[in-house]
């Protein structure tokens, strides 16, 4: 049987990195087995459902370039459009295949109606707290006769119907991250299966639409184990094969609890709005649970659907390390094109001021060769309104008393009327022309090493360090150096 797998995420505001990593894997598995990967929208829940959600979920994985097969998608004019031969891909469009398989529960007797209170439940699960024991429903409903429910239900009385579990009976599975796993169905709860609005819980409709779908493996989050036996219950119900389970670890935050938005960026919007690059997050987040044989740490999404495995998923929760996410991300962007950086970059520059829309598009070269200079030193694309403050202006702040100190050097003088000069008599500023410059200052003055390099730095910028200084040179121009330099001479030294 060809691999079929999903994503079947509920449209309730953001995409979690959590999810991000659940769909990859899902993704990845697929690539790896030659199968298909559907995205399916689990919306059974209508109180949580988040106007916009399904589109901005669709539009976070196309940026992620974790692509899916059949499902829901979007179409060339950004509308909700559903492709593949398994639809409806969106569950709340599925009810009348729910209430069908419901029927079938309810006939055999695998199921039933209960009319219970939501006060009367609390009621009853306070009792058995304070017992001591496990709080479930305790099937008061359960022996309802057939007379008795179709007289409850002419009265109007509101219900839910639920799974009704055989008593004492082991549940056995295997999950290839967990193992072997056996519960006992005197201690799970005869979960509710059809809501009192009609709307099917998640526990009935993933087991129909995964079955419906053809699903082979599910991939999902660790949460979902304790659900799992109900889930396999029903297939048995059903007289169907259930797919191989896989129940991923959780994503941990520094303290090693569940990474909320209580500790910040957690939304694959929130990387992508600071300028992370796709393939950035994407190859971190593909290592927070799994492990190449070769410890690798560098992957494209092509590398990564050749390398990964299911096998070597974690059982243990791997630690969302920023530092590490940083370090992954700096690599993607000094590979990247100038002009892509630049293009990310401009919002970030007009947002704090440094130039205007009318600049973006006039200096638009600057910029980017600007953008060229910094980005070796960049973790993110947003940082760089932290890093090139040195190229506006004609004024120079400096950035410490250690940098006005090293101006009061014996030499520094000397320097500056070097630089003043060869800078005046030059017909551009590139990288080339600086390192000729250097070569012609250290043999005409004798100034060399830390003495040239840093007091032009210091003398141009501020600061004691920072990228290449003939790039850096090259980026501010014959103008506005003349101006500093000036400057400096009128002001500093």
């Amino acid at each position: 049987m060809s691999v079929r797998v999903r994503f079947a995420p509920s449209p309730t505001g953001f995409v979690h990195i959590g999810s991000l990593r659940t769909a990859l894997y899902n993704y990845l598995f697929a690539k790896k087995m030659g199968g298909k990967y559907i995205l399916r929208v689990e919306d059974t829940d209508q109180s949580r459902l988040v106007e916009g959600a399904i589109e901005g979920m669709l539009k976070a994985m196309d940026w992620a370039g974790v692509n899916h097969d059949e499902g829901v998608m979007l179409d060339e004019n950004g509308n909700i459009t559903q492709v593949g031969e398994f639809g409806p891909y969106i569950q709340s469009q599925r009810l009348h295949i729910y209430k069908e398989y419901i029927k079938e529960l309810l006939d055999k007797g695998h199921a039933y109606y209960c009319f219970c209170s939501k006060e009367r439940l609390d009621k009853v699960r306070e009792v058995q707290k304070a017992e001591g024991k496990v709080p479930k429903y305790d099937g008061l409903c359960r022996g309802l006769s057939k007379e008795e429910v179709e007289a409850k239900i002419a009265a109007g009385e509101s219900y839910v119907i639920r799974l009704k579990l055989p008593a004492n009976k082991e549940i056995k599975f295997n999950d290839i991250v967990r193992g072997h796993v056996c519960i006992n169905t005197d201690d799970m709860d005869d979960q509710v299966l059809m809501k009192s609005d009609g709307f099917p819980t998640y526990h009935f409709a993933v087991v129909v639409d995964d079955h419906l779908m053809g699903i082979t493996h599910v991939i999902r989050g660790e949460e979902w184990l304790p659900s799992t036996p109900k889930h396999v219950y029903l297939y048995e119900t059903f007289g169907w094969e259930a797919p191989t389970f896989v129940h991923l670890p959780n994503i941990l935050n520094s303290e090693r609890k569940k990474l909320s938005k209580r500790h910040g960026d957690v939304a694959v919007e929130d990387f992508r709005k600071k300028g992370y690059l796709p393939e950035g997050l994407v190859n971190y987040v593909s290592l927070v649970g799994w492990s190449p044989e070769d410890n690798r740490e560098l992957f494209t999404l092509n590398e990564l659907e050749e390398a990964f495995s299911l096998e070597r998923v974690s059982k243990s929760g791997g630690v969302f390390d920023t530092d590490k996410l940083n370090w992954v991300n700096a690599h993607y962007i000094k590979e990247a094109d100038n002009g892509f950086l630049a293009d990310l970059a401009i919002p970030f520059l007009i947002e704090e001021g440094f130039i205007t829309k009318e600049e973006a598009t006039e200096k638009y070269d600057w910029i980017k060769s600007m953008v060229g200079v910094v980005k070796e030193g960049l973790s993110y694309v947003k940082e760089i309104t932290n890093k090139v403050n040195i190229f506006f202006g004609d004024t120079v702040e400096l950035e410490d008393e250690e940098c006005r100190e090293f101006l009061k050097l014996e030499h520094i003088p000397t320097l500056v009327n070097a630089l003043e000069e060869k800078i005046t008599n030059a017909d551009e500023i590139t990288a080339d022309f600086v390192k000729g410059m250097f070569k012609e200052i250290q043999k005409e003055h004798k100034i060399k090493g830390k003495n040239l390099f840093m007091g032009t730095r210091i003398t141009l910028t501020g600061q004691m360090h920072g990228p290449e200084i003939p790039l850096v040179l090259s980026v501010l121009g014959k103008e506005k150096i003349l101006n500093r330099i000036k400057y400096v001479k009128e002001n500093i030294l």
